[in-house]
């Protein structure tokens, strides 16, 4: 394609060009002073030629999808085939406003279900612990027992639908309250098909809602593995984030990085486990933000796709070509969206839609326009998505696969990208690991170096927002509507949490929770224990208590 010769004569063009050409042009219309730099601040050239590609083998012969190492795609005929699964993230208040709400959403066309908690579960406490006052339901929906997760999910069969659960340090335990639903519906746990976070890495680095120290915590979601590869065939045990990594402020490359290294660390700890990689690798699972820029965003996901394979292939070995497959989920960035001028953030939303789309996304939410005012009204979680929809049915995106491939300018920062995460993993090898790095505040101090400059340049107008630092309207109304949660849910949720540790067997109960103790103490699965104490309808609380008195709490580093 390119030989020596070729790529002289086209750097002798260049030349020529920028002499006379790109001249001529620039004395009519100058070009603009401000600096052209991508999202994660990469400084961006006026013009990609194959010059900019080194690897020419590599542009000659970039594969097919669906092949090894799955730059184009990891399914042969991607969207082409069969669209991106529709899943949108909703929850708030009590499980019962919530269920209104998925049934909403499957009767508006939604493919799948994708549950947010509010931070009490997040954080293991139940709805009426003293540490929970005052944030119950507010940024996702409450579920302190078995008895929340039958209700959230009331009237939706679960062999049917496939169910994400954004949960982490206590996702092992609503892990096993969604398995126990399902069992109460007749639906074994062999028929369940959904995600589960449970990526405990990304706390420590970014979003800091863990528990218990590292190396418990790493136990727990061992369990989860091991658990799912022996019983749920069709559930993805983990879905390893970068989105709270990129939302805490990181840049595409760190987002990538890091995410890729935590998921490696998984792997690690189970194949100690003594697990097959090709007994669970296929059901691992990743999970993206999608951000302003949009090519930087595509060249991450083809990044994502071929750095991962290899791995998986080379470094550790798996035989079952699912395994190298870095198949994930993407959702839109929230810490792109303005509450000035909210009605602007559904254009922000659907070109990072558009991106994911064109970067192979196997699922997709996308964030609503009021989400940095409130959690979202059915209206604006309708309009995103709609959003998806037209995308996918008017758009034309899908009408052929990976269709910026063999760009120069796509294939360059696809390079780039992968280079600077071998850059970072080097780094972090030397500093003795995953664990050793985040007790050594090394993630957080590059992701808040990063967040520092970002919102540097936005403070200093080199980089504009529109609606906050370019064509504000010091004029603006609230023209949105904003979510309105029943006032008296914090009242019901209290007295049926009372009510049924009332009726419920607590000679049981205690019986399992001492049994879980025991496990806890010791080395067996936890699994089994959890969803014992979950069928007598021990809480969220006393189950996290266990673990709280087995294993201890975290408290992080001060690095200054």
């Amino acid at each position: 394609m390119y030989d020596k010769e070729k790529l002289d004569q086209l750097d002798k063009r260049k030349a020529k060009w920028e002499e006379t050409t790109l001249h001529k042009s620039t004395s009519r219309f100058p070009e603009r002073k401000e600096k052209f730099l991508t999202t994660s601040s990469e400084p961006i050239k006026r013009l990609y030629t194959p010059l900019d590609v080194p690897d020419l083998d590599y542009v000659r012969d970039l594969g097919f999808p669906g092949e090894y190492p799955y730059t184009r795609g990891v399914h042969a005929t991607m969207h082409r085939g069969r669209p991106w699964t529709m899943r949108m993230f909703a929850g708030f208040g009590s499980a019962k406003e919530t269920n209104a709400r998925y049934q909403y959403l499957l009767e508006q066309g939604n493919m799948g279900l994708s549950v947010a908690f509010d931070l009490p579960t997040l954080m293991g406490y139940d709805s009426d612990a003293p540490e929970a006052l005052g944030e119950f339901g507010k940024c996702g929906v409450a579920v302190s027992s078995l008895q929340d997760m039958e209700l959230l999910f009331d009237g939706i069969p679960l062999e049917q639908v496939s169910t994400s659960m954004t949960i982490n340090s206590p996702a092992a335990i609503i892990w096993a309250m969604y398995i126990a639903a399902a069992e109460k519906q007749g639906v074994s746990m062999a028929k369940l098909r959904g995600t589960l976070q449970n990526d405990i890495l990304k706390e420590y680095i970014a979003q800091k809602e863990f528990i218990f120290p590292p190396e418990p915590s790493m136990r727990l979601v061992t369990d989860t593995i091991e658990f799912g590869a022996n019983h749920l065939p069709q559930w993805n045990t983990i879905s390893i984030s970068g989105y709270h990594i990129r939302e805490a402020g990181s840049t595409a490359a760190q987002e990538l990085a890091f995410t890729l290294g935590d998921g490696l660390e998984y792997v690690r700890w189970a194949l100690e486990r003594g697990l097959d990689i090709d007994d669970f690798a296929p059901r691992l699972s990743l999970f993206f933000n999608s951000h302003n820029d949009f090519f930087e965003e595509i060249a991450k996901f083809r990044a994502a796709r071929r750095i991962w394979a290899r791995e998986m292939r080379e470094t550790f070995g798996a035989k079952n070509p699912r395994s190298w497959l870095c198949r994930f989920h993407t959702q839109t960035a929230g810490a792109s969206l303005t509450a000035q001028q909210p009605e602007i953030n559904v254009v922000r939303v659907a070109i990072q839609a558009l991106a994911a789309v064109i970067g192979g996304t196997q699922s997709l939410h996308t964030n609503s326009m009021d989400e940095a005012l409130a959690l979202p009204s059915e209206h604006a979680v309708t309009i995103a998505l709609r959003t998806q929809q037209i995308i996918a049915e008017e758009s034309g995106v899908t009408n052929t696969i990976d269709p910026l491939a063999g760009s120069f300018f796509v294939e360059h920062e696809t390079n780039k990208i992968e280079k600077q995460v071998y850059d970072y993993w080097q780094q972090v090898e030397e500093l003795g690991g995953v664990l050793p790095a985040i007790g050594q505040g090394f993630f957080q101090r590059e992701i808040a170096n990063a967040a520092y400059e970002y919102q540097r340049q936005i403070d200093a107008a080199g980089r504009g927002i529109v609606g906050v630092n370019k064509y504000a309207d010091p004029e603006e109304k609230l023209r949105v509507p904003i979510l309105e949660m029943d006032p008296d849910g914090y009242e019901w949720q209290v007295s049926r949490l009372n009510k049924l540790r009332q009726e419920r067997d607590n000679e049981q109960v205690s019986q399992t929770l001492n049994a879980l103790v025991r496990a806890a103490e010791g080395n067996d699965n936890t699994m089994p224990f959890i969803l014992d104490a979950v069928r007598a309808y021990a809480t969220l609380g006393e189950i996290t208590d266990v673990f709280r008195e087995v294993f201890g709490t975290y408290q992080e580093p001060n690095w200054i």
